[in-house]
């Protein structure tokens, strides 16, 4: 089981980005997908996740209504697009998966994550 994540990057207030996270080793449409976040010094985040089977999804009272989640299961990759970003986002964004249907159970495999720095 393994999880890529990419797409991170420097962005200005106000600006968009897509990260994907690409899963090997299993087909993650049968399993919750996460993005999570941490600041250095600061406990990690949840930030979205997307369940496995009816998709449904979950974000952080933070980012709603500027961020989504997504699921391509061709690809067998998930998205997070994030907009209208704020300096508050900075952080390392990790994709996780509990390798369980629900958002609810604890992650059990991480990628790496992937920095997203939002400044002027």
């Amino acid at each position: 089981v393994q999880l890529q994540a990419s797409g991170g990057g420097s962005v200005q207030p106000g600006g968009s980005l897509r990260l994907s996270c690409t899963a090997s080793g299993f087909t993650l449409d049968n399993y919750a997908i996460a993005w999570l976040r941490q600041v250095p010094g600061k406990d990690r985040e949840g930030v979205a996740c997307v369940n496995g089977g009816d998709a449904s999804t979950t974000y952080a009272d933070s980012v709603k209504g500027r961020f989504t989640i997504s699921r391509d299961n061709a690809k067998n990759t998930v998205y997070l697009q994030m907009n209208e970003l704020k300096p508050d986002d900075t952080a390392i964004y990790y994709c996780a998966t509990p390798l369980e249907r629900l958002c609810t159970y604890g992650m059990s495999y991480w990628g790496e994550g992937t920095l997203v720095t939002v400044s002027s």
